[in-house]
């Protein structure tokens, strides 16, 4: 899990921002509209909708435009495009293991981007399933160490559905089962704990190590692929030192 925080850290920051802000906002519709399209508009019946709700909420998206993307899922607006589901994966510099989750209404024209932003970083593309079977998908909660104690934290996320807790560089990380990923998250919310951030996400089961000048490559890769409006989420197995990643940041 090395690294979360520290990469966790960075987009908490780029979030306060306007742009950043507003990119993060058109990429949470979509995935709100494809959930509901595919499950149907009710939170309640369609978990695939409530994470991306969740998501939606944690960058402050406005109540109504969550509810118009509803709609438009849903059928009761007119939705405009159809966004498509899909997964590249590859490797960035050092051999760090790349996944970009994707939502695109022309895979014809994200296919060669993702390959072309690989390749413009030292990376490749590689074929579907060439590096996923080194993650998995798991719910992860982060919080800053002085927000709660140990104790506190463990009788809550654990009693909830936990799976794990672990001290990272002064974060804590909770980690759930995806479907127990609501219910500890309610739990700490109700317990006035503040968080970090609260995702569903791809956990390595094992890292590589990063020196500052494969950090560099590996750290512009991701950004340029986060900044891909096509692009939902970028997950990595890169291991960057604290001094390396505040000196990058």
């Amino acid at each position: 899990m090395a690294g979360h925080s520290k990469w966790a850290n960075i987009k908490h920051r780029k979030a306060r921002q306007d742009a950043v802000r507003g990119k993060a906002w058109s990429k949470c519709s979509r995935a709100i509209i494809v959930a509901a399209k595919n499950g149907g508009g009710d939170p309640d019946t369609n978990l695939t909708l409530r994470y991306a709700i969740e998501e939606a909420k944690a960058v402050n998206m406005p109540k109504d435009t969550i509810a118009k993307a509803i709609k438009k899922g849903s059928g009761e607006l007119a939705a405009g495009e159809s966004y498509e589901e899909i997964r590249y994966e590859g490797y960035g510099a050092g051999g760090v293991a790349i996944i970009v989750d994707c939502l695109t209404d022309k895979v014809q024209r994200t296919a060669p981007e993702m390959r072309r932003i690989f390749e413009k970083a030292g990376g490749n593309l590689g074929k579907p399933g060439a590096v996923a079977f080194g993650f998995n998908q798991k719910g992860l909660i982060a919080i800053e160490a002085d927000k709660t104690t140990e104790d506190q934290l463990m009788e809550i996320a654990l009693e909830a559905g936990a799976e794990d807790i672990t001290d990272s560089d002064g974060v804590w990380e909770v980690t759930t089962d995806v479907p127990d990923f609501i219910s500890v998250k309610e739990a700490i919310e109700e317990a006035e704990i503040e968080m970090q951030s609260a995702e569903i996400t791809m956990i390595p089961l094992n890292t590589v190590a990063c020196d500052e000048a494969t950090a560099q490559k590996v750290m512009r890769l991701i950004e340029e692929l986060e900044d891909h409006d096509d692009v939902q989420k970028v997950h990595t197995n890169a291991d960057i030192p604290d001094e390396v990643m505040e000196k990058l940041a």
